[in-house]
Parts: structure tokens; C-alpha cells; sequence
């Protein structure tokens, strides 16, 4: 974490929302001395808040008069509900307040609500978070869009947060005080500038996410020749069994690529923590969620005329995760049986 005497301790933040990022923000800014007033609908989290020094609020009328001007409130909520939060919040602030959308919004929102807010002379800062729940020990790294007046104000606070310098070796070629990207926070351009990378981010992470999962799939399925296959007409072959006789430690095989390899990440050092507990990974079902990033990027990708192969196929990967396929490949099937009178199978074809 960054040394707390590198925080501005005049700096005042409002802040709403304390989920599973939020409080963990709150407890990290006010440990380097940055003082937040919180509100939350769950009253154990603001509980809990208060216990890193925090001062909490009863409503949102009382987190604002609990600001000195000119005031900054970070929202780290949900991207459904913050404008029904910004329709009772905005009337309540001032001229010259700024107002931080830090959770994952779709920058085109941004645009909307940053024109919105500059009529009343508020400012709109967009921060795309990264960090999930380790956070608080590993810092966050910023993706930040808006005024630049507000980004200065606010740098402080972006900093407080952000992982530091220590985070990771230096690139070749850089010399001289470290830049903000450095210490894991950038100021990436106006409104939605900062939640427009952040979408990208999140593609990416997608993509990476299901190449892992994909790679270890074939692994896991190695041993294909020591399952006895059924013979019919309805089930390839497996040509070669002798060729699929591994049984492999995934847990172990994780855990080595995890030292010296190209495909070394923080995701599968994650990965490895799972699989230690449990290599099979029973206590999940492989639903997986999208809280939308990869679609967006996905389409901005289309308006742009840019290929994104990988992430779309992995963004429909959650999708199929999900059952979405279920219809298709209802159709598929009956058309099989309308062409050839093929029979579905009821049990996997391995069975």
C-alpha cells in the first residue's frame, strides 16, 4: 500500500455503496488518511466502515451536509441503479462538487450523464476500478475519463488507491520520476474515456479468462482413452485411445505455470488458489456471469469495423455457460432426426 504520508489529509470523500469493492476502498483511503463519509442501504456494511475511521451517513441528504465544499462523492454501485442514485443526489450538490462513477458503467452512460451534470456546473469524473476483492492489500489500478480540473483535484485520492510503483518491475526504456500509469492509475482522456478502457479491460479478461479454462479442459479430459466408448452409429470414434492416457495433476500443472512461464498471470495464480483446495472444482456449477463489459466491447469493436474473434467467442462462451443454447440445440437435433431419422442421445457420448 502506499505510504499514507502521500495522501492530502484535507481531501474529504463521500462515498456510496459498500460491496465487496467499495468498503474495501473506504478502508483503504482511510488508512492513508483520506476521511470518508459512507452510506449503504446494508447497515452492517456501514457498521463495519466505521470501524477503519469511517463517518457514516443516514441518508443521502445527510452525506452531503456532512461534506465541506467543494464536495466529491464517489458512487461505487451497480450500473443499473446509479442514475435512480444521481436522480435524488444531484439536486443536493453545489456548483463545483464532483461526482465519481468508480463501478462498471458503459461509458456511453457517461457522455449522458457528464452534460447532465455540467449544466448544474457539476463535474463527472468515470474511473474504471480493477482489483476485485484483493484490492485493499494490492491497491487498484484507475482508469479515469473526465475533467481535468476535477482529475487534479482528485489525484490524491486515485493515488491513495492505486497499487504504487512497487506493483511491478519498471519497463525497459522508462527513466526519470515515475508517470500515474506507473503507479497504476491514468487519466485516460474525457468523459468515458476512462469506463471506454475499462470495457476493453474487461474483454480482454474474458478472453483470457476462457483460454485458460479451455486449455485445462483438454487436460482434464486426457485420460478420454481409459473410458470405455459406446459403438453406434450415433458416436464417433475415438481413433486413437492409446493416445489419451494421461491423468494429469492440474493443481500441479497450474502451479508450474505459474513460475517462469509466458502465460504466467495474476488470474492463474488465482486459478492455482481454487485448485488447491479443491482440483475438481466441485462447489461450482460453470455458470458464468457478464455484467456486461464484453458485450460493449463487443460492440463498440462492430462500429469501429475492428475483428475481436477471441473476445466474442468468449463472451458467448458465458452465454452458452448460462444455458442460452439450450434451443438451438434443440433445432439442431431435430433437424438431425428430420434428415436422417437420427435419434437423440439421452447420456453423454464418453458414457
Amino acid at each position: 500500500m502506499n505510504d499514507s504520508t502521500n495522501a492530502d489529509h484535507t481531501i474529504q470523500l463521500g462515498f456510496i455503496g459498500l460491496g465487496r469493492m467499495g468498503l474495501n476502498m473506504v478502508e483503504r483511503l482511510q488508512k492513508a488518511g483520506i476521511g470518508c463519509v459512507v452510506f449503504d442501504t446494508n447497515s452492517e456494511a456501514c457498521i463495519a466502515a466505521t470501524k477503519s475511521g469511517a463517518e457514516t451517513a443516514i441518508s443521502l441528504n445527510d452525506l452531503v451536509n456532512k461534506l465541506a465544499l467543494p464536495r466529491a462523492v464517489w458512487l461505487m454501485l451497480p450500473t443499473a441503479v446509479v442514475d435512480k442514485v444521481l436522480t435524488v443526489l444531484t439536486p443536493l450538490l453545489s456548483a463545483g462538487d464532483v461526482v465519481i462513477d468508480g463501478g462498471n458503467s458503459h461509458y456511453v452512460a457517461d457522455l449522458r450523464r457528464a452534460a447532465s451534470l455540467a449544466t448544474r456546473q457539476i463535474y463527472y469524473l468515470d474511473v474504471g476500478v480493477s482489483g476485485g476483492v484483493w484490492g485493499r492489500e494490492r491497491g487498484y489500478c484507475q482508469m479515469i475519463g473526465g475533467p481535468d480540473a476535477a482529475y487534479q483535484r482528485l489525484e490524491p485520492v486515485f493515488r491513495t488507491l492505486a497499487p504504487g510503483v512497487e506493483a511491478a518491475t519498471r519497463s525497459s526504456g522508462r527513466s526519470g520520476e515515475p508517470t500515474p500509469a506507473e503507479h497504476g492509475y491514468l487519466h485516460c482522456g474525457p468523459n468515458g474515456a476512462g469506463h471506454f478502457v475499462k470495457m476493453v479491460h474487461n474483454g480482454i479478461e474474458y478472453g483470457l479468462m476462457a483460454a485458460y479454462a479451455e486449455g485445462l479442459n483438454i487436460l482434464h479430459q486426457a485420460n478420454a482413452g481409459n473410458v470405455r466408448q459406446e459403438i453406434n452409429a450415433e458416436t464417433a470414434p475415438l481413433e486413437h485411445p492409446a493416445r489419451y492416457q494421461y491423468d494429469f495433476p492440474l493443481n500441479d500443472v497450474v502451479e508450474l505455470w505459474r513460475r517462469g512461464s509466458v502465460i504466467g498471470s495474476w488470474l492463474l495464480d488465482l486459478t492455482a488458489i481454487e485448485m488447491n483446495e479443491d482440483m475438481t472444482l466441485s462447489r461450482y456449477t460453470g455458470r458464468v456471469s457478464d455484467s456486461g463489459e464484453g458485450r460493449w466491447a463487443a460492440l463498440a469493436a462492430i462500429e469501429e469495423g475492428v475483428p475481436v474473434p477471441v473476445l466474442a467467442a468468449a463472451l458467448f462462451g458465458r452465454f452458452t455457460s448460462r444455458g442460452h443454447d439450450e434451443f438451438a440445440d434443440k433445432v439442431m437435433s431435430a433437424m438431425r432426426h428430420g434428415f436422417g431419422g437420427h435419434d437423440e442421445k439421452t447420456a453423454p457420448d464418453d458414457k
